[in-house]
């Protein structure tokens, strides 16, 4: 198996500019006039479909996948400003990629699911690898999706989802999803990765519980209406500054949910974090990525740097362990937002990406962005992450 693959980042603030800047420089470094399939990450302070369309022009007009994100990562950055694109192309002699997107999360995302379905069935061989997913960090309910996509999917076996959600750098208005030259919100891009490739991937986060355990007692799919029999929010401002009630970016900044892991996700943490991207003031209720069933326990969580820290070498040791040797072809990061600036100085965060460098491929092609969440395997089984990093490497 052999593959070309080179990444180019743009800070210009030009989008068509920003958009060929990227490309060009990924072409090169890759020795590709015209790649076989290409990854879009960028920011939200760029018009997004002429972003898209100087990336499409200056590739060919390749199949391409991506989305927004808080920021984007490469090799040598993790860019959390407004204005940032990087841009992967690849081509690989026995390997292929197939592409797609599906809309409508917000009012069915298990029909969207379904759809995402059809679209891999056709081409889902014995030799399918993986599936790249890349949602809208505000409308999707992951466990819906997912229940949609496998519950139609005519397979013999589960197929591992590998991604993240869309962001758009903390505003939580709209972010993007993007396939070919159509850039969409609500939806989901996504890119069948098979033949003669092996991926490596492993999941880590850097949240410890704070408080005692709490009771969810009325919920309703995704959304968390009371909370030991009080409504949620009157419950999470407990844990929250006076300032923060009102500037909810800041708020969730710091505070996460924490739910007991499943018996048979044990290996992985004693909690699954989830990030809670909306609430109603009204009603008092909060929303977050996943189903909630009533009675279920929770914990209130932060961050930790120092547990961060942690995770990021054992991130690095379990990926270069699953390589066994090889080396990293290309690799893919999806990275919480939560797990950037707001928390980590510059320093520290390059330092993290140099850790995981050194570990997993220094001279790999590398691409990644900062999400609303993370898709990646645990167990066999594919699983959402909040204030996770998920890395792949391709082999």
């Amino acid at each position: 198996m052999e593959i070309q693959a080179g990444v180019g980042v743009s800070h210009h603030r030009n989008p068509r500019v920003a958009g060929r800047e990227a490309a060009e420089q990924a072409l090169a470094a890759a020795g590709l006039s015209r790649p076989e399939f290409v990854f879009l990450f960028a920011s939200v302070g760029y018009p997004q479909a002429p972003l898209l369309a100087a990336v499409r022009q200056a590739t060919g007009d390749a199949p391409l996948t991506g989305c927004s994100g808080e920021g984007v990562i490469a090799r040598n950055e993790a860019d959390e400003s407004n204005f940032a694109v990087g841009v992967m192309v690849l081509s690989g002699k026995g390997i292929r990629f197939q592409n797609g997107i599906a809309t409508g999360l917000k009012a069915d995302s298990v029909a969207v699911g379904s759809r995402v379905a059809e679209g891999v069935g056709p081409h889902l061989g014995a030799d399918a690898v993986a599936l790249f997913a890349l949602a809208d960090g505000l409308t999707v309910n992951f466990d819906r999706l997912l229940q949609g996509f496998e519950g139609s999917l005519q397979a013999d076996r589960r197929l591992p989802l590998l991604g993240g959600t869309s962001a758009d750098n903390w505003a939580f208005k709209q972010t993007y999803q993007y396939c070919d030259d159509q850039v969409v919100s609500d939806g989901v891009a996504w890119a069948l990765l098979s033949g003669d490739v092996r991926v490596a991937s492993a999941v880590n986060h850097g949240c410890v519980p704070i408080g005692g355990k709490r009771t969810v007692t009325r919920s309703r799919e995704n959304v968390i209406c009371e909370i030991d029999g009080r409504p949620a929010l009157e419950v999470l401002k407990e844990y929250i500054l006076a300032e923060e009630v009102d500037s909810w970016d800041k708020a969730v900044i710091n505070l996460c949910l924490g739910f007991r892991t499943p018996a048979y996700l044990q290996g992985y943490d004693d909690y699954m974090i989830r990030f809670i991207p909306g609430r109603n003031e009204a009603d008092g209720s909060i929303t977050i990525q996943t189903e909630v069933p009533e009675g279920c326990d929770i914990w209130m969580t932060r961050r930790d740097p120092a547990r961060m820290a942690d995770g990021i070498d054992r991130l690095g040791r379990e990926v270069a362990g699953q390589l066994g040797g090889a080396p990293a072809r290309l690799v893919l990061q999806f990275d919480c937002c939560g797990r950037g600036k707001v928390i980590l100085r510059e320093p520290v965060k390059l330092e993290f990406q140099q850790k995981l460098r050194q570990a997993i491929g220094p001279e790999a092609p590398w691409l990644g962005f900062y999400t609303l969440g993370e898709i990646g395997p645990v167990g066999g089984r594919n699983c959402f992450h909040n204030y996770t990093a998920v890395v792949t490497a391709l082999y």
